[in-house]
């Protein structure tokens, strides 16, 4: 995914530094972005609020319907169906609650800490715990010395031919679409996000005590109310579309074929965001469904712009237009690269792999 420009065209400000040699200083770029990315990077208290109307009814009233067919006995794949409206309306959910993270839906931090939390119980992930990961993806995506928070395992095709056969083997199964895209999303939203990170401080210990808790009362509730069963329906098939549906977004925000990786001492974080983080051009509605997200790009250059600003800021910006984008029928072309060359400056398969190296499958 490289910068698409003509040779005939004047080339913006920005994309002239990124595109200088890996030994230029990121400074000016950074600046320079910074500069025409500024005006967006303000929360805007309407759209918010708007925002949040249009997701946590919807959600709502999605639940309820859900509710009736069941309880009303109809056949089940009405609240399949159902289900999988509301997953995307979970998935709109946790937009919300990744803007709240970085501290850009509301101007107020205390506003977007409460949001956070109150998103995070509907999503089954702790506030505290998730934005401290979070944090450290920003800081080390695309950064090869500096792997293995907040991101997705990526090993380079050294360090997979190097690696003891158990280890390939583990690598080869964590990276089957069929492993990481359906019971991925359960242990992860089920169970992983229930315990708290090796190290982890206080507040993200008790954030993800907070949430265990209020989960914890919302299936004792729904126990004494509707029903566990009845809520098990429901919700379950939800958290794991939803889950799916994330993990693929979030799979394919850095996970292509030219995507941008370099050691630390080169690492620059304008080139991470240019061409290390995708554009995944989505048809309006499911852009609706996604927050934007797809919008990755911009989303890595400035991390402080509110999902609802993120189109308007990639409509007055050229440098963001200039990005090649992936679509619906081109991401899925992704899913066979497992392995970062260093020597090519690409993904490649695990086939490329073993045709260029005859490696034995892990």
């Amino acid at each position: 995914m490289k910068q698409n420009i003509s040779v005939d065209q004047p080339i913006p400000k920005v994309v002239r530094y990124v595109m200088a040699d890996d030994s230029e200083k990121p400074q000016a770029s950074n600046q320079a972005l910074s500069e025409i990315t500024r005006e967006y990077a303000h929360a805007n208290f309407r759209k918010a609020c708007w925002q949040l109307l249009d997701t946590f009814i919807s959600y709502g009233v999605l639940w309820a319907l859900m509710l009736h067919a069941v309880q009303q006995a109809y056949p089940y794949w009405i609240t399949l169906a159902l289900a999988v409206i509301a997953a995307g309306i979970l998935v709109r959910i946790f937009i919300v609650f990744h803007d709240c993270c970085h501290g850009s839906f509301f101007a107020s931090r205390r506003a977007n800490t409460i949001l956070g939390y109150i998103s995070g119980i509907l999503i089954f992930t702790p506030f505290e715990k998730w934005q401290h990961a979070h944090a450290l993806h920003h800081a080390t995506a695309g950064d090869l010395d500096r792997r293995g928070t907040g991101d997705i395992w990526t090993m380079t095709t050294e360090e997979y031919m190097t690696a003891p056969r158990r280890k390939r083997l583990a690598y080869r199964i964590y990276r089957n679409p069929f492993i990481f895209f359906i019971p991925g999303p359960i242990l992860l939203f089920l169970f992983f996000q229930r315990f708290s990170a090796k190290g982890a401080k206080t507040r993200e210990r008790n954030s993800v005590a907070f949430t265990n808790l209020a989960i914890l009362l919302v299936v004792v509730a729904a126990s004494f109310t509707i029903g566990l069963r009845t809520y098990l329906l429901i919700q379950f098939p939800i958290i794991v579309i939803a889950g799916s549906l994330g993990l693929w977004l979030f799979y394919l925000q850095h996970q292509f074929e030219n995507v941008y990786w370099a050691r630390h001492e080169s690492w620059n974080p304008i080139r991470l965001a240019l061409e290390g983080s995708s554009y995944l051009k989505l048809p309006k509605i499911l852009q609706w469904f996604t927050g934007n997200i797809g919008l990755h790009h911009i989303h890595h250059a400035r991390p402080t712009i509110p999902n609802y600003n993120l189109q308007r800021c990639y409509d007055n910006v050229p440098t963001f237009q200039a990005i090649e984008p992936l679509t619906i029928r081109t991401s899925f072309k992704t899913v066979c690269l497992g392995l970062y060359d260093e020597k090519q400056k690409k993904l490649i398969s695990f086939r490329a792999l073993r045709r260029s190296h005859r490696v034995a499958p892990g």
